[in-house]
């Protein structure tokens, strides 16, 4: 049995988490596959991860470091994602803190630091990227230090142990200076010092307490936990014990502890460790595995309620079914219902009644985390060869007492002084309160504010647009308050599509002065389909097809002195932030369109005197 070590590493954003974690890794002469070992980021192995530079996902891995086993979590930093760190909170024992070295702590630390010391966990505190230009750890330091003692750290958190690092150096030491930093090891042994054994006792009953979920192609659901008490065997029959305490006799198929980056077949695990079980089919987070004779549940793990919901529906736009591999409601259904198996911060509730209004169609609400929860699922789906529409986001309201209630988010900002004033103007349009307002070094403010979570909807551009780029938001759930109704709709229309084809550079340069178009010349279109946004507040039909009429007359110079501008290319977050109630985005696998959910102007009229279609 080995002496055994398990911890999380938290982190904002961006601030070298997964790069460090890869050092380790490397470093550990763990044994990697040869496709693993010459990429970049090792932990970040899904696409999306790469193209983002963020952690979506938890993962698992483990090294060997003097005879001792050390469990490594690598967990999200983004507050979308916070339920994935909650709960692989509750499978360590102690948490590297990652700071990076010239930012200093920032807001979504937080939230998952704040959690780590509600829990009791010792932390280690790395300042990170010590060799990039500007790094200030000293700074950093100071900073850390403010922020234990405005979370209330006690004495046994405040009295941190502090290692410098270079995650992409692969460097570390006690000193901060990179010159005298020769590898990863000083992490290692303040792992080693600091963090305590996990403690439990092999000889009690079996307990096991299910942190997450993943499914394989060939073993099915498998169930990621810590064993809290007790030893598990492969065949060995247990007691599943769910949410509501329903107890049922089950057997573990196959046991697998974790090796390097891979999960291993083993036949006996013991209290402490961290494993993987197959075998039972509908086990989820948060539920307990116990001893046949004597079956104790472990307490639940909250799943944190979602707060923002969209429509999921199957594509039925005129050019459904040519671009995406699955386009079927049986499919997608299908899909959807997978995802739920792993993702337990989604809701997915089937909608059986006509979908607003369209014939027959049958659609499903989706409820997540976030915006960006959602998002990332559908981008997913359409990368797996999905088509779909989806309909604006909608906050989630609660009724207590007879009164409406609306998710708040705290969202802390960053930004140059001279933008502050906009800052201010827009946070105030979006119902926003001012909590706090500091003034930092170089010139830079530090804004927190409470907001509705619709405040937030569509506000992303704007944010950077009007910052130029330079300013940094952070949003975390903050909590259910009363709504603050009569919300204003966005002042521009669109520009509609007044019939199907292709579409012409003649034709747009008619259009363009009515506003932002989102195509250039060359597209295919559709009757019903938004081709861009109105300057005014009402939507107009446009013929962006419309060809020039051939004559024999022509005279000098004529069609050179026209400018066409570039269009304003609509990603999938951008159409998501720019529809209203009575639009849809179609996704598919090569394509996102904005269009009306009634196509024709003869259906849109008739709709609007309340007539049936």
């Amino acid at each position: 049995m080995l002496n055994i070590r398990n911890i999380a590493i938290i982190a904002h954003v961006d601030h070298g988490k997964t790069t460090l974690v890869d050092a380790l890794l490397k470093q550990s002469k763990t044994q990697l596959n040869k496709e693993v070992a010459g990429s970049e980021l090792i932990m970040d192995s899904n696409e999306l991860e790469k193209e983002r530079g963020i952690t979506i996902f938890s993962k698992n891995a483990s090294v060997i470091y003097k005879d001792t086993k050390i469990n490594i979590i690598d967990t999200p930093g983004h507050a979308d994602f916070g339920g994935e760190v909650e709960r692989v909170l509750n499978m360590a024992d102690g948490c590297l803190l990652l700071i990076d070295a010239k930012e200093g702590p920032m807001p979504q630390t937080r939230f998952v630091l704040k959690k780590a010391l509600e829990m009791g966990h010792k932390i280690i505190v790395v300042i990170n990227k010590v060799d990039k230009d500007g790094a200030r750890p000293q700074f950093a330091l100071e900073a850390t230090l403010e922020l234990f003692l405005e979370l209330g750290a006690g004495d046994h958190s405040f009295d941190f142990p502090v290692v410098y690092a270079s995650g992409r150096a692969g460097k570390a030491g006690l000193e901060a200076d990179i010159n005298k930093m020769q590898d990863i090891n000083p992490i290692f042994d303040a792992i080693l010092e600091h963090i305590p054994s996990p403690i439990v006792d092999i000889d009690k009953p079996l307990q096991m307490l299910i942190t997450s979920i993943v499914g394989d192609n060939f073993k099915g659901r498998l169930a990621i936990g810590r064993i809290h008490n007790g030893k598990l065997k492969t065949g060995q029959e247990i007691i599943h014990i769910n949410r509501k305490g329903e107890q049922q006799k089950c057997k573990i198929s196959s046991l697998m502890t974790f090796e390097g980056l891979g999960k291993k077949e083993t036949s006996e695990a013991f209290a402490g460790d961290i494993v993987a079980i197959a075998g039972i089919e509908d086990i989820t987070i948060g539920e307990t595995i116990a001893d046949l004779d004597n079956p104790d549940a472990l307490p639940l793990i909250d799943i944190e309620e979602p707060t923002v919901k969209m429509t999921f529906m199957i594509n039925d736009s005129p050019f459904a079914g040519k671009e995406g591999q699955f386009c079927t409601s049986r499919q997608l259904r299908e899909r959807l219902m997978k995802e739920l198996e792993t993702d337990v911060a989604l809701r997915v509730e089937e909608i059986t009644q006509k979908t607003f209004g369209l014939g027959g169609s049958v659609g499903w609400i989706v409820s997540g985390r976030g915006e960006l929860h959602l998002a990332i699922l559908i981008e997913r789906l359409r990368r797996e060869g999905y088509e779909m529409q989806v309909s604006r986001p909608q906050v989630i309201l609660k009724e207590v007492n007879g009164k409406k209630l609306a998710p708040y988010e705290k969202i802390f900002i960053e930004v140059p002084e001279q933008y502050q004033g906009a800052i201010m103007q827009k946070m105030g349009e979006r119902k926003a309160e001012l909590k706090e307002m500091r003034n930092g070094n170089n010139g830079i403010v530090f804004l927190e504010f409470i907001i509705p979570t619709r405040g937030l909807f569509g506000y992303r551009n704007e944010f950077l647009t009007d910052t130029k780029g330079l300013g940094i938001m952070n949003t975390s759930f903050h909590e259910y308050l009363l709504d603050p109704e009569n919300w204003k709709e966005r002042n521009n229309g669109s520009l509609i599509a007044s019939e199907s084809g292709m579409t012409i550079l003649y034709g747009l340069k008619n259009v363009q002065d009515r506003g932002v178009l989102f195509y250039g010349p060359g597209v295919e279109v559709y009757e019903g389909e938004v081709v861009g946004q109105n300057s005014r507040p009402e939507d107009i039909r446009v013929n962006v097809c419309k060809a020039k009429q051939l004559s024999n007359m022509r005279s000098k110079g004529e069609g050179n002195s026209e400018h066409f501008n570039t269009p304003k290319k609509m990603e999938l977050e951008d159409a998501l932030e720019y529809i209203g109630d009575d639009e849809l985005v179609e996704i598919t696998p090569k394509n996102v369109r904005i269009r009306k959910i009634f196509l024709g102007a003869n259906d849109e009229a008739k709709l609007s005197k309340g007539l049936k279609i």
